[in-house]
């Protein structure tokens, strides 16, 4: 007997990329559009401007593209292990065979609710003039100390204190820790900068014992990056009232460069790491040492010219000068030829007087004698003034010659201007001077 036809409908077969577009086709009637939460993982930015990358929570992960358009309309730049909120439609990649999401908006998770307080709390705090850029202090360029507020088990800490030993190993670094997530985060963060504040205080009090009180110059804030609910400690009134209550310049490095809380508003200065944080505060020591051994080859050098100049005004005032010892010996040669020129006329005038006496063989009469006895009286006052007008006697007694640089001998105050080379010729050698103000008697 023949066998029974069977009632079984064979399959129908399909074509590969007929069954995927039925597929999407599913899809799309089924669940479209659709929202998904989410961890970011394997983010890639294409150069079309295109991102990839999955999301992906315990049960499971899913593929997702961004095409430029909307992702140019991104207000952060996603991360691996972000949390966010996707809007878009589901589908299949045909030239794969791939389950695919196709992204058409894209914010952190919850940041909805947390970035309108954030908007609300900002907008407060600048009325009330904590942002003012008037406030804002200058960094000092060589802190003799820093102070550092962070979490001991951070990141953050270790590469601000990498930073530091690599560029400044020579400035003190002091540390109050403190929480930086979670609900108890901020009156934390807060406590330790006021303790770093009374430090710096007391460092910075005349008198103060720097071995016991660092003089703490500026204070970072330092925390890695994470999302908006991570730093959202760093978005607390108090702890802003507290920050711009700082005694010393303070920044704030608290996240990654996309990331800005209320503490980076009401901060000195923010940087956009820890690390660059670190940075700013401690210029290498190499940089100051070079800048050092600079400035002291141009004051050598300098000093040098200086000297040289000197000298050379020196030698030619010299030259214009002469020795003021053989102006004194001129006048000693001059004196003693004028007491020469005396004795020898005062001794042919009594030789003539004996002569005469001689050939007339008479005595001399009283009135000659006292001629005589006149001249002689008077040739011994001369002799006497002429002695006291020697150089010599003057400058013994304590007076000195004073001529400029071209030997000319100056005898009024109004000769002399402040800054003038002067030379003072004594009884024993002479002595170079300076104007330092004349003064009319």
């Amino acid at each position: 007997m023949p066998e029974p036809t069977s009632l079984v409908t064979a399959p129908r077969i399909w074509e590969v990329g007929a069954l995927c577009r039925a597929i999407a086709d599913a899809l799309e009637a089924r669940f479209n559009p659709v929202a998904v939460r989410g961890e970011i993982t394997g983010f890639s930015r294409a150069s079309s401007g295109h991102c990839y990358f999955s999301v992906k929570d315990a049960n499971g992960q899913l593929r997702c593209a961004m095409f430029r358009r909307s992702a140019s309309l991104l207000d952060f730049s996603p991360r691996d292990g972000e949390l966010v909120e996707l809007r878009g439609r589901i589908g299949v990649y045909e030239a794969r065979g791939d389950l695919q999401f196709i992204v058409e908006s894209m914010q952190r998770a919850g940041q909805g609710a947390l970035f309108e307080q954030f908007l609300r709390l900002k907008a407060q705090l600048e009325v009330e003039g904590l942002f003012d850029a008037a406030r804002k202090r200058l960094l000092p360029l060589q802190p003799r100390a820093i102070g550092l507020v962070t979490s001991p088990g951070a990141a953050a800490l270790h590469d601000v204190v990498t930073a530091l030993r690599r560029r400044v190993p020579h400035i003190p670094v002091v540390l109050v820790p403190a929480l930086v997530q979670g609900a108890a985060a901020p009156r934390s963060i807060a406590k330790a900068l006021s303790e770093l504040y009374q430090l710096a205080k007391a460092g910075q009090a005349p008198g103060a014992d720097l071995t016991l009180n660092p003089a703490i110059d500026v204070i970072l804030l330092v925390r890695g990056g994470g999302s908006m609910e991570d730093l959202w400690a760093f978005n607390d009134e108090q702890l802003a009232r507290t920050i711009v209550q700082s005694p010393v310049p303070l920044v704030s490095g608290v996240g990654h460069e996309t990331d800005f809380t209320i503490a980076d508003f009401c901060a000195d200065l923010r940087a956009p790491t820890p690390t660059a944080a670190a940075e700013l505060v401690a210029q290498p020591r190499e940089v100051w040492l070079g800048a050092l051994g600079l400035l002291a080859g141009r004051l050598a050098d300098g000093a040098q010219r200086q000297l040289d100049t000197r000298h050379q005004r020196l030698d030619q005032a010299a030259a214009r000068l002469g020795r003021p010892s053989g102006l004194v010996a001129r006048q000693q040669m001059q004196l003693a030829r004028l007491a020469q020129r005396m004795r020898h006329g005062s001794l042919l005038k009594m030789q003539q007087l004996a002569h005469a006496q001689q050939t007339q063989e008479v005595d001399l009469p009283s009135a000659l004698h006292r001629r005589l006895a006149l001249q002689a009286e008077r040739l011994d006052r001369a002799a006497l003034r002429l002695q006291l007008l020697d150089p010599r006697l003057v400058l013994q007694r304590g007076y000195a010659l004073l001529t400029d640089t071209t030997g000319q001998a100056v005898t009024s105050v109004r000769q002399a201007q402040p800054g003038d080379a002067l030379r003072a010729t004594l009884a024993d050698g002479a002595v170079d001077v300076t104007v330092v103000q004349p003064r009319l008697l």
